[in-house]
């Protein structure tokens, strides 16, 4: 049994714990209201872009005049997969949830006889890669001292995904991020950027008709690159969002372990005191009816 010193400082060192973990929790509550804020307020916006990308890309369906970004370049074989997480720890399963979907997504494209290739963004997601797929590593996008994410960062990594396709190093391009949902809940969401893929709600779409100038497949030629950097942006302030819910989730359930280990160790100071206190009061006893 630990004697009383040991205790002692054992507490101590819980309490000061507590206090940094409850000092996160009020600073990732803070982040995450403008983090969500700026999450929430992209969707609109990307929501309508798609619907009008989509609108486009089936207009031109399968014509041979189709922007390559659209109509691919014919194969699969080559895949590549930008997993998205934070440069920071101690957020809970965040992380991990993405690299797992990253890694699940990348064992059935090796069971299917594809060649892997990754991308990360966050150095959480690259040490964890690393370790399994570090041979299938191609690069990384630090984001260590960017205070807060914006679309000139997005833009950086679309250019280097797009310089990679226009040199033809891969066919195909997967997004891994976690989709906001509240601060207990992210999704980890893989979505496909190249060839691109619009998702557009039929029943939400505008049935009115247009005549582009110039054409659809210009249209498309100039704002397909640009669809990129909004998924790759959309996808950074979800992570974001996603990143300081969980964190604040974390910290809140820390702080209150910590109180509970705290209560605990209390408890067993007091009993090993009032033993310690009671065998002296023993031993005194003893000595005086000796006497």
């Amino acid at each position: 049994m630990a004697n009383l010193k040991e205790l002692k400082n054992r507490i101590a060192s819980v309490k000061n714990t507590r206090k940094i973990t409850k000092a996160m929790q009020m600073v990732a509550a803070a982040k995450l209201r403008r983090a969500q804020e700026a999450a929430e307020q992209s969707r609109p916006y990307t929501t309508r872009f798609n619907a009008v990308m989509g609108g486009l890309a089936a207009s031109v369906g399968g014509s041979g005049s189709a922007p390559k970004l659209l109509s691919g370049t014919g194969s699969d074989q080559v895949q590549l997969m930008v997993v998205m997480t934070s440069e920071r720890g101690l957020c809970g399963g965040f992380n991990s949830n993405i690299v797992k979907k990253a890694k699940a997504h990348a064992a059935a494209l090796k069971a299917a006889g594809k060649t892997v290739k990754i991308l990360t963004v966050g150095k959480k997601g690259r040490d964890q890669m690393k370790r399994e797929y570090g041979d299938f590593y191609i690069g990384h996008v630090d984001l260590t001292e960017v205070k807060r994410v914006g679309y000139t960062d997005a833009q950086g990594i679309a250019k280097t995904v797009l310089a990679s396709f226009d040199a033809g190093e891969f066919d195909v391009a997967t997004l891994f991020y976690a989709k906001f949902v509240n601060v207990v809940t992210q999704i980890p969401t893989a979505q496909q950027v190249i060839p691109a893929m619009f998702e557009v709600d039929e029943d939400a779409a505008d049935t009115t008709l247009y005549d582009y100038e110039p054409s659809e497949e210009a249209i498309l030629a100039d704002l397909l690159p640009r669809s990129i950097a909004t998924a790759i942006f959309s996808a950074l302030l979800e992570n974001g969002a996603s990143e300081q819910g969980a964190r604040m989730s974390a910290m809140d359930n820390a702080t209150r372990n910590a109180g509970e280990m705290v209560d605990k160790l209390t408890i067993q100071y007091n009993r090993s005191r009032q033993a310690v206190i009671t065998n002296e009061l023993i031993e005194i006893i003893s000595g005086a009816e000796a006497l």
